[in-house]
């Protein structure tokens, strides 16, 4: 465990599981079920609960707080102070744990600063949810989204940048940082095998 960083201000639960090479920084709260992967990053003040999976090479900025019944998958990243839920419909004097919501954001899909994901959706694989955006619905892979509620506006490569394409159809286009192609098909888009 040598090579992972755990800042002293912070609280690591017996029984959590973190990977090599991660790193806990400043007033983190990690809960004894939560499974952490290799070299993620979890920037200040960030709690994860216990029923929380985080793939590897995941980045949580501060104030990102991981509650229960959320899933990340390899390489995805929480911007500042995003938000996600797991109770739909919370009261104060309600008890709703038994109704908690799974979220999965699958391989290297980007959460942006201040943006909401709503309990019991799917971000898709290297979907792009713009800065302060809602999501109340699942997110297809590649889909750049952006507002609120948050609604499709374009697809995003796997390096980040916005591809040339409609909505739906049938079309393809090249990543230029890459030189990757992309196929949209209808309302779907795949990168092409080369």
């Amino acid at each position: 465990m040598s090579d992972i960083f755990i800042h002293e201000s912070s609280i690591v639960d017996d029984g959590a599981q973190i990977g090599q090479g991660s790193r806990i920084w400043h007033y983190v709260h990690v809960c004894s079920g939560a499974k952490i992967g290799q070299s993620c990053s979890l920037g200040q003040n960030v709690f994860v609960g216990n029923k929380v999976v985080i793939g590897d090479n995941c980045k949580i900025q501060n104030n990102v707080s991981v509650y229960d019944n959320v899933t990340l998958e390899d390489d995805v990243f929480c911007g500042p102070s995003m938000v996600f839920t797991n109770v739909y419909n919370p009261r104060s004097a309600i008890e709703r744990k038994a109704e908690y919501r799974n979220t999965l954001v699958k391989t290297g899909a980007t959460l942006g600063a201040n943006c909401t994901i709503v309990c019991g959706v799917t971000i898709g694989a290297f979907a792009f949810v713009g800065a302060g955006a809602v999501v109340q619905r699942d997110v297809p892979d590649y889909a750049l989204m952006v507002g609120v509620p948050a609604k499709q506006i374009g697809w995003m490569s796997e390096f980040g940048e916005r591809l040339e394409l409609p909505l739906s159809g049938d079309a393809q286009t090249v990543c230029p940082h890459q030189q990757v192609t992309y196929r949209l098909s209808g309302d779907r888009v795949s990168k092409v095998n080369s």
